[in-house]
């Protein structure tokens, strides 16, 4: 009989630790678990971040990295079939798709800015930037100053669009901007010669090139409006899921596994055409690497 009420009680204590740890649980791993499925948000054509691929499939960089962080949630709330739902997002919706909850973690190329900390969240640094402008060989510019007159595309909603502005302002360079809804688009605009160049981040642009008909018809020029950091978003003020997301990106870090997602993607071939975007790791992120931080520009 003892032996009966000593069991009642310890199965009575375990049920309530399972209640109290569930409810213990806020913001998106509630969320999470209480829906049984995880919503990623992913870029079209952030090539090598987060793309499509032949079979219309979102992989890349960020891609594999947020995979690590859904991995890492399954293992937490102990829910190895958790339902992994893809959305599609642009420059100008990501924030407010994840605001709303539509989406729980983005993944493409996002920079993180102090001006974006005021709505998001984000982990630690994956990638360092520099915000520049692609143009055609044969196009006689070699300069961001050489854009003065002329007309430039850029992507909606992306970081550049200010920083061109502010150039403009003090080098008294006046552009005419026209906008692309995604990078692919943005690149065309420029390829089609409807503009003068492309200004996005330098990887993007190499990613763009890479992937274009002739990549041999374009170069990148070597200056740079500013260098920025980027990474995957998450809710503000959702410290549960914001631990979770450092310790599990930290971790990919701190063990090397990060430098061969890099190679992976920036130094190999890559599908769907098997082109590599030759793109060795820049001291600014091995530096983020080695101490990983979600500082915003």
């Amino acid at each position: 009989m003892k032996a009966t009420k000593m069991m009642a009680v310890l199965i009575g204590a375990g049920l309530l630790a399972g209640v109290a740890q569930a409810q213990d649980l806020t913001g998106t791993l509630k969320k999470v678990k209480d829906t049984g499925s995880i919503t990623v948000g992913h870029r079209e054509s952030s090539v090598p971040f987060s793309y499509l691929d032949d079979k219309q499939q979102p992989i890349g960089y960020a891609m594999d990295l947020c995979m690590k962080i859904v991995d890492a949630v399954k293992t937490e709330l102990k829910l190895p079939n958790l339902k992994v739902n893809l959305q599609p997002v642009t420059s100008s919706n990501r924030i407010p798709l994840l605001q709303n909850g539509t989406i729980d973690l983005e993944c493409g190329s996002t920079t993180n800015s102090t001006a974006r900390q005021q709505q998001v969240s984000f982990g630690p640094t994956y990638f360092v930037i520099n915000v520049t402008a692609a143009v055609k060989k044969t196009s006689g510019i070699n300069a961001l100053a050489d854009l003065a007159g002329k007309t430039v595309s850029t992507t909606s909603g992306t970081t550049s669009v200010p920083l061109l502005k502010a150039y403009e302002k003090t080098k008294n360079a006046e552009v005419k901007e026209i906008y692309g809804k995604d990078h692919a688009e943005s690149f065309l605009l420029m390829a089609d010669d409807r503009a003068a160049a492309f200004v996005m981040d330098d990887i993007l642009l190499a990613g763009q090139i890479a992937n274009s008909r002739n990549p041999n018809d374009f170069k990148i020029i070597p200056e740079s409006l500013r260098a920025e950091p980027y990474s995957m978003m998450l809710r503000k003020d959702d410290p549960q899921f914001k631990a979770l997301v450092d310790k599990t990106i930290g971790a990919v870090m701190k063990s090397g596994e990060i430098d061969k997602i890099y190679a992976k993607w920036f130094t190999s071939p890559i599908p769907p055409k098997n082109i590599n975007v030759n793109f060795p790791m820049t001291p600014a992120t091995k530096e983020a690497f080695k101490n990983p931080n979600d500082k915003g520009v």
